[in-house]
């Protein structure tokens, strides 16, 4: 039978939720967003437990969403990602000793202050016949999981698992993106951006090879063209949402003149967002067994402003489009909610994990 899954994504300013029914395929039958609280959630880490708890409770309420087989995604610098080769274990129980000693040489959180999950990739035998592993392997640090999931369980919901948002957000977007028949291989590279933060991962076709949270959002936008035009926070964001970053539209209420210099404010500041995912693809390429990069995926909800993509490109110097999640699943009939767009994606692939 079809099993109902909800993914939520908790982001510093919105909660959005994907419910989907699983069975062999996924099917998208909800979607429900609504404001959070400044404060809560900063930094990727939750802020105030009760106040979230709350939140998660009336939101759930509200939206009428299953509470149970709820999956929660998080991202964070304090999580550490890395794919390893084990050799010469056969016994599931010896590897995952072998996974958790070679933990500690390779991610920088101790072990006693971690949790520890990993995920036999591919099987294989070396020159000799002893049995080889490529394991993905994710440690976090045991307080930043602890707070979500005591958050959850204040709001009454059951959870069926905590996963990393550059996970979630390769499952939905990968389906989009064939390799090439007969081609060169090619690596994908998606970009959620939020409010506060952005998360960048890479994947090979098959897993995650690389993922970074950048300290760049959508309201560093917002706070550029506040700044240029001396706006508080609310109108500098309706601005920036009619402006767009290309073309010459002039949003009600400002001359053609302060059009201009919004618009300056914005590419501007985009600026420094392109010299950190040109820096992170760079740190990726430097890895051994890198691949080349065709194109770059945008996602989350400032992925929706218009022009963002055709600028981003011209930065970063490789094809940029938006991320549409909508391609990894089938719709519902009776689809509750509105219809899927970039700012889904993530709670899409945390849907699908089941």
């Amino acid at each position: 039978m079809a099993k109902q899954v909800v993914g939520l994504k908790i982001g510093a300013s919105r909660l959005t939720a994907a419910c989907l029914e699983v069975n062999g395929s996924a099917e998208l039958v909800q979607l429900a967003a609504s404001a959070l609280p400044t404060g809560v959630i900063a930094g990727g880490e939750v802020r105030d437990v009760p106040a979230l708890a709350e939140a998660l409770k009336e939101f759930f309420k509200r939206h009428k969403l299953p509470k149970r087989n709820v999956r929660v995604g998080v991202a964070n610098n304090r999580i550490g990602v890395r794919t390893i080769d084990v050799s010469g274990i056969d016994d599931e129980k010896q590897l995952a000793n072998a996974v958790r000693f070679r933990a500690q040489e390779a991610l920088p959180i101790p072990i006693d202050e971690a949790v520890l999950d990993f995920h036999v990739l591919s099987e294989g035998a070396g020159p000799d016949g002893e049995p080889t592993r490529r394991v993905l392997l994710v440690v976090a640090y045991r307080d930043l999981i602890a707070a979500y999931m005591e958050a959850c369980r204040l709001a009454g919901l059951r959870l069926a698992g905590v996963d990393l948002e550059a996970f979630a957000l390769l499952r939905a977007l990968t389906p989009s993106v064939p390799q090439p028949e007969g081609g060169e291989r090619s690596a994908l590279v998606a970009v959620s951006i939020g409010a506060e933060r952005s998360v960048l991962a890479v994947s090979d076709g098959w897993s995650c090879e690389f993922t970074r949270v950048l300290q760049w959002g959508g309201n560093s936008l917002t706070v550029a063209v506040g700044r240029a035009l001396e706006l508080e926070i609310g109108d500098a964001e309706r601005v920036k949402i009619e402006l767009a970053l290309q073309g010459d539209t002039v949003p009600e209420g400002l001359a053609p003149a302060q059009a201009v210099q919004a618009r300056e404010a914005l590419v501007t500041t985009l600026q420094g967002f392109g010299r950190e995912l040109v820096s992170s693809l760079q740190f990726y390429q430097g890895q051994p067994d890198s691949l080349g990069i065709r194109e770059v995926v945008i996602a989350g909800g400032t992925a929706r402003l218009a022009g963002l993509a055709q600028e981003l490109q011209r930065l970063v110097g490789v094809p940029v489009r938006v991320g549409d999640p909508a391609g990894a699943v089938s719709l519902g009939r009776k689809l509750k909610g509105d219809p899927p767009d970039p700012s889904h994606a993530v709670p899409i692939g945390l849907g699908m994990a089941l």
